[in-house]
């Protein structure tokens, strides 16, 4: 079975800055698009990045030029760099990885961004 697993949260102060890793225990075949989700307790889960394959990065408006989404195609590993990190930022944070037979989901990474 396949595990996908995030990595990197943890408490940073408002303006300050985190970068996500989500690595898959196993190579996964056929991806066509990665992504990254956010949740907040009692609220729908957002989308916030995604790279699809053969197309440029998207971003959620709310994160738009300070979030930067990348991969390292060797290691199959995701990224999200964070920047100038807001109280609103925090959440529960998902990487998805999207493949013609399935939707992969990691267990979720808990950033919180106080002040």
């Amino acid at each position: 079975q396949v595990h996908l697993v995030e990595s990197g949260g943890g408490l940073v102060q408002a303006g300050g800055s985190l970068r996500l890793s989500c690595a898959a225990s196993r190579s996964i075949f056929s991806i066509v698009a990665r992504r990254w989700y956010r949740q907040v307790p009692g609220k729908q889960r957002e989308w916030v990045a995604e790279i699809a394959s053969g197309s440029a990065p998207n971003y959620a408006d709310s994160v738009k030029g300070r979030f930067t989404i990348s991969r390292d195609n060797a290691k199959d590993t995701l990224y999200l760099q964070m920047n100038s990190l807001k109280p609103e930022d925090t959440a529960v944070y998902y990487c998805n990885y999207v493949s013609a037979a399935y939707n992969y989901w990691g267990q979720g990474t808990q950033v919180t961004v106080g002040s």
